[in-house]
Parts: C-alpha cells; structure tokens; sequence
C-alpha cells in the first residue's frame, strides 16, 4: 500500500493484488491531485472547505470497480478503510481511468472479459475473421484488449484498423518503457481535471443553498456550468452528458519500434455542426502504414435501381441491395425506397431512372396497320369499278332490275364503309374517336337499309305478279328511297344523342401494360355504342329473314339467294365480333373492329354485285328481259 499526506486529508491507493505499476493510472491521480490542491488553495471555490479523497486500484478490473463504488456507497468497512481525518463526508465518486470499468460501474455490460475461456476468445476472433469489416471499435480495458490481440497473433491475421478510446495508449502495445514521462496524452489528464471541477462546482452549489435545497450531488452536476482557466466551457446536457470533445489520436510506429501519437483532428460538439469535426488526412496513417483510407463494410453501398433492406439480426449496416421493381427507380447510392414512376413513365432496365413509356396505337407505318390500309383501299377501289360497271351497263337488264337506284346507292355506301375503317388507323384524336363510330354506324345502316330495300322490292314483285294485285304501288321507287331514308335517319338520331351525351374520346390505358401507354378512343357512353351496333344487327336480321323467305321465289336471277347469303356472312362476322372484340388487347381490338368493317363489306360487295358482274362482262347472253323473267335464254344455232 502506497500512503501519500497531504493538510486536507489523505489518499490510499490499495494495490489489490497487483503484479505492477501502471504508470499511466498513477499519472490520472497526479492530475486529480493537482485539480484538488488547486481548489483547496482557491479564495473563489468552496472558501473554508478542504477537498480530501481516496484513491483505490481496481487493477483494470470491472468486478472490483463496482465492489468499491457500493462500498464506499454503504461504507463498507471491510473493502472501504476509514480516514483518520476527521471530516464531514459528500460522497461523490470519479470511476476507473478507461471506459470499461465505468461502464460496469454505469450497469450501458461489456463482452469480453480477461477471465473468459480460450473457447470464448476463440469465438470472438472467429467472428472477426467471418466479418467484412476491416475496422474494429474497442471499448474494452488494455488487459482484456490483450486476451484478443494474442489470440489474433495467433491466426496472423493483420491488417486490421482499431479505433478506441483513451484507455488504448498502453505500454501491454506502445512499448515506450516509461509512460509516466510521456506527456503526449495530456488533453486526456486534462479530463480528470474538469472531472474534478465539476464535482467542486457541485459541491459549492449544495454549500451555497439553503436548508431545503436538494443536496444530492448528482442533481447539481447536471446543472452545473463553468469556463476553466484555459477557457474551455463545461456543462451537462439533459440527458446529462457533456458536450463531446475529443482530441483525435493517430498511432504511428517508427522505425525504432516506438510508437508516435500524433494530434490529426478534433471533434466538438459544442460547435456548429458543419465545424465539430475537423481531420487533417494528410497526417494519418491507417492500418500497416498505409496512406489509404481503409474499407470497412458489412455491406457495399447499394447501387442505384436498388434499395437496402437491413438483415434480421444483424447491424444496421449490414443489409441486402434489392432491385427496385417494375415500374419503380432509385438514382443514388445506398436508398431504403424506391420511387414510384410518373403514370407517364417506366423505369428503364436498370432501374435507375425513368423513361417515357412507348405510345401504341394502330399506326400506318406497322405492318398490321399497313394491310388493313391496302385492304379498305382495295375495297374502296373494287367497289368503284363495280360502280363504272354498272353505270356503263346501266340500260342492261341485270342493272336496272330491283331498282338500279338502290344498288348505285348500296354501292356509295359500301365505298364509305370501305373507307370509314380508315378513321380507326392511326393516333386516336377527339374528332377521330367521335367520326370512327359514328361514320361507321351511319354507312352501315345506310348500307343494310338500301340491301333491306332491294329485299322488299324482290317479295313485293312476285306478289305484284299474282292476280289483282296492286302491292308495288305502295312500294314503288319512292317509297323505297323513304324507306332508306327512314331507316338512316333513325341511327342519326342515336348517333347525335351518343354524341351530345357522352361522346367517344382519346384515353390513355396504363392497365393493360405496364411498359406501354394504350392509345385508343374511350366509348364515352358504353349505352350509345351497343346501341348503335344493336340497331345494325337488328336491320341486319329483319335483311335476313326477309331474304331467307324470299330466296326460293321463282326467277332465273332471284337476287333474295344472293342477299341472303350476304347477310349470313355480315351476321356471322359481327357475332363473332363482339367475343373477339371484348377479349383483344390495346391495338388488337381497333384492328378487330376494323377487319369486322372490311369483311362484312367485302361480303356484301361479292355476294349482291359480283354475280351481276359476271353475268354482264362474261355471259352477256344472259343480261336479257326473257331471261331476268325465268323464260329462258335463246338458244345458239
């Protein structure tokens, strides 16, 4: 036991079963020595009140750290030898000279303990070696600091960066023989000496109140608030830590195998935040006297077109990189969300930024787009020359039986129907989307209702040809025109109500696909569409029926067989229609409505006029009156 006098009191410092001398534990006392005298020898601190102390060696461990601050707590005689000078005690406690034993002191537990098993040192270095990491923080005294680093030596694993606290400058690593004459550590002697300070103040607060004042030392030290001599300000914050200030320490060994420790930064945390740490790379020098800043990662950063997700279990800077999703980018580094696209937008392939998506609608240019052009073109263009056909052979026969009127108006409304499927090519617009359906339910009620007429006149003619009958001149050519008329002007009205009420419009689709924008013409009022095709189909069956009754009517050319077959066509292709056009997506269900318009008309087309055609350029015999009214055609001699 080592017993030093002073005039205010005494001091022990008990060698617990100690083997040798930390100089640098005994340097700590010096300063506490000398912050005591100082406040003793002071006019200004605790005027008539000397400071004592004692000073027990816990010999780095933790065990016996706590063990002497509950006893001199419960001033246990056994561990806790009373002072001969009489005194009036304020306990007040500084802990150990490293981060360890106060922490046991502070129940925030430590892992590793110079008494652990070689299988426990083993695991620790084991999960060293398994780990990314290339820096190792230490909060651990230098005794069970060595447990580890021997065992390291070991496994010759090197290389290694260590970051501590001041409990690290140690001779059992620095291997200066005589720390006691070191003074390159003083800015840590200095924190014993505003530890001290600070119990002062606190004591000269509880002094200085009255009876009813709270003399619990530890309230008063967090209130505590004082400039030293140096100038450095000293206060507790609320959660009753100081503000941090750190000196930055670099080791580095010399060519002798001494080891130089070299101030390169500061941190304050009493400055501003873009000032409290301050570093001068140029003087450090990392693991095995390297320039370079070492990596030292669980996990790499994170990519961009990725987002971390922390793995269970482990530390938050260990974490998998997931790839954004479909539709979603990240366009920095090390991102825990992914940003949703704009509607407009997808994310590109590696989702790191987001592009305009890809407009599609039925284009001209496509080779779908193309064909179904060349085929109304086409039709348009045969429906003409049939029509040039016709009007050359106008006083023939075959042209000017059932109303040669009614078939040069059946043939301009199949050319608008021929050309209608156009409006469907191309980008959807507000005036296309409101002229494709419109246009389309107009000619074809125009179309079916002049192929309705040409029906009448061939049922009303062979009654006409019955005795005392007097039917065609209730359907005589004028009736017939009306009768078309009629018939169109009631699909006008429902096309003007569609358009008045809810019209057709360019909509963009995002549903269909997520990489693609869906141009196409929403129906606006799905009741003015059906209604529209309801109507046609309507027309179309009564066409049908009229033509199926018709079609056994004695003649040699019943024109009833060939406009029924045409509606059979027309009502199979409509039928099939709707299933096809409910089910095709984006683009595929404008050209199904369009190949229905095309099929439908080029139906019409061959069933009524080519057999008239063919009769008039091929088998001119035929196109005769006798022949038209089932006499026979004259023999050849």
């Amino acid at each position: 036991m080592l017993l030093f006098h002073s005039s205010t009191g005494c001091i022990c410092m008990y060698l617990l079963s100690a083997s040798s001398l930390n100089f640098r534990g005994f340097q700590y006392a010096q300063a506490m020595l000398f912050a005591i005298e100082e406040i003793n020898n002071s006019t200004h601190m605790l005027p008539g009140i000397s400071l004592g102390y004692k000073i027990y060696d816990v010999c780095g461990s933790i065990a016996r750290s706590v063990r002497v601050a509950l006893a001199s707590v419960t001033r246990d005689e056994v561990a806790f030898t009373p002072s001969d000078t009489a005194c009036t005690q304020v306990q007040a406690n500084m802990v150990g000279t490293s981060s360890s034993p106060g922490v046991g002191i502070s129940t925030y537990s430590v892992s590793v303990f110079l008494t652990d098993t070689p299988n426990k040192i083993r695991q620790i270095v084991d999960i060293i070696k398994s780990s990314t990491s290339k820096v190792i923080v230490t909060f651990l005294l230098p005794l069970d600091l060595y447990a580890i680093l021997q065992e390291l030596s070991h496994h010759n694993l090197t290389g290694y960066q260590w970051v501590g606290t001041e409990s690290l400058f140690i001779p059992n690593v620095t291997e200066v023989k005589n720390t006691y004459t070191d003074m390159t550590l003083m800015p840590l002697f200095y924190n014993v000496y505003k530890g001290v300070y600070a119990m002062a103040h606190a004591l000269h607060n509880i002094l200085s109140c009255n009876k009813t004042c709270n003399n619990k030392i530890l309230q008063h030290i967090r209130k505590i608030q004082f400039v030293t001599k140096e100038g450095d300000e000293v206060y507790f914050d609320e959660n009753g830590d100081p503000a941090a200030k750190y000196e930055i320490i670099n080791w580095q060994p010399r060519e002798n195998g001494m080891v130089d420790f070299v101030r390169v930064g500061l941190y304050d945390a009493s400055l501003p935040a873009e000032k409290q740490l301050t570093l001068q790379n140029k003087s450090l020098i990392w693991a095995q006297n390297s320039l370079q800043v070492p990596s030292s990662v669980c996990s790499e950063k994170c990519p961009p077109g990725t987002r971390k997700v922390l793995q269970k279990g482990k530390p938050v800077c260990c974490f998998d990189c997931l790839r954004c999703a479909e539709g979603e980018i990240s366009n920095a580094t090390d991102l825990t969300i992914c940003v949703q696209c704009h509607p407009d937008f997808w994310s590109n392939e590696r989702r790191d930024a987001c592009v305009k998506k890809e407009a599609e609608f039925l284009s001209y240019k496509e080779i779908m787009g193309a064909l179904l052009t060349a085929a109304s073109l086409f039709g348009t263009c045969m429906t003409a020359v049939v029509a040039f056909i016709f009007f050359r052979y106008r006083q023939t026969p075959v042209v000017r039986a059932n109303n040669s009127e009614l078939s040069f108006l059946l043939l301009f409304s199949l050319t608008l129907c021929f050309l209608c499927s156009l409006t469907f090519i191309g980008r959807p617009s507000e005036w296309s989307c409101m002229l494709r359906h419109t246009a389309f339910g107009i000619t074809f009620v125009l179309c079916i209702s002049c192929v309705l007429g040409k029906t009448i006149v061939v049922l009303m003619a062979f009654r006409a040809t019955l005795p005392g009958s007097d039917v065609m001149k209730w359907f005589g050519p004028a009736q017939q025109k009306l009768s078309v008329l009629g018939f169109t002007l009631i699909q006008v009205i429902i096309c003007i109500l569609w358009l008045t009420i809810s019209p057709p419009f360019p909509f963009k689709n995002f549903k269909i696909f997520k990489d693609k924008i869906i141009l196409e013409c929403a129906l606006g009022s799905a009741v003015g569409f059906w209604a529209v095709l309801g109507y046609i189909g309507l027309l179309a069956i009564l066409c049908f029926i009229l033509a199926f009754l018709a079609r056994k009517l004695p003649d040699n050319f019943n024109e009833a067989k060939f406009i029924t077959f045409s509606m059979l066509i027309f009502c199979a292709v409509w039928i099939t229609f709707i299933p096809a056009y409910v089910s095709s997506p984006g683009k595929f269900s404008v050209a199904v409505e369009i190949f229905a318009i095309l099929a439908s008309s080029f139906g019409l087309l061959i069933c009524i006029f080519i057999p008239k055609c063919y009769i008039i350029l091929l088998k001119p015999e035929k196109n005769t009156k006798k022949n038209m009214m089932g006499k026979g055609a004259p023999k050849s001699s």
